[in-house]
């Protein structure tokens, strides 16, 4: 029979279901490529920041210790590695067959996700409105809103993709299809929270301590 089409219990599901098809470990290459290119993608834009992020035009144009407020970043990062932390909890479920509970884990990483997302808009706007910090100020707030908004961009992305396999599978159930899925998706979650320790620290705290 094949391994896609069999039916599964607790005792008999494979112990690393995202790799126990040739598909599963194709998609686990594959994955990795991708993140080979995502990775020289932020490696670009931390260069491109690091260069201009004291490039103003004038000492009237803020710059990045009179805006960043560490506090509200705080909570982000917070929010963001209590996320990745979630997602392992889903993976837990998913490598010990209980669908349910790697749904509800999935979910509330979505939740996680979401409120990190809804804090960067708010800081967005928070900059554009007290500090008139748009995109177009300084070629250092054009390098921050890219860097800072491509990771963002991602996160929307991550968020699109775990509720895309969420709905889908509902009725589905767990297999060695979809395993996979969640486990790409997963790691995918992960890479995000690890770019945004990197912001965290190169953008906002050495921004803040020089």
């Amino acid at each position: 029979m094949n391994l896609l089409d069999q039916k599964f219990t607790p005792q008999t599901w494979p112990e690393h279901p995202e790799t126990a098809t040739h598909e599963g470990k194709n998609k686990f290459i594959g994955f990795w490529l991708f993140l080979a290119g995502e990775t020289v993608l932020f490696a670009s834009l931390f260069a491109t920041y690091l260069a201009l992020k004291d490039s103003v035009p004038n000492s009237e144009h803020a710059l990045a210790a009179d805006i960043y407020s560490l506090e509200l970043v705080f909570i982000m990062t917070a929010i963001l590695l209590t996320s990745s932390l979630t997602s392992v909890y889903a993976i837990y479920h998913m490598r010990n067959y209980n669908f349910k509970q790697m749904q509800l884990w999935f979910f509330i990483t979505v939740l996680l996700g979401a409120s990190f997302l809804a804090l960067e808009i708010y800081e967005f706007n928070h900059y554009v409105h007290h500090y008139n910090f748009t995109f177009s100020s300084s070629a250092f707030s054009s390098a921050y809103y890219t860097l800072v908004g491509t990771h963002g961009a991602h996160v929307c992305f991550g968020l699109g993709w775990i509720l895309a396999l969420i709905f889908r599978n509902q009725k589905r159930g767990l297999n060695l299809y979809n395993a996979p899925k969640y486990y790409v998706a997963s790691l995918y979650w992960h890479f995000i929270d690890v770019v945004w320790v990197f912001i965290f620290t190169v953008v906002y705290l050495m921004g803040i301590l020089g």
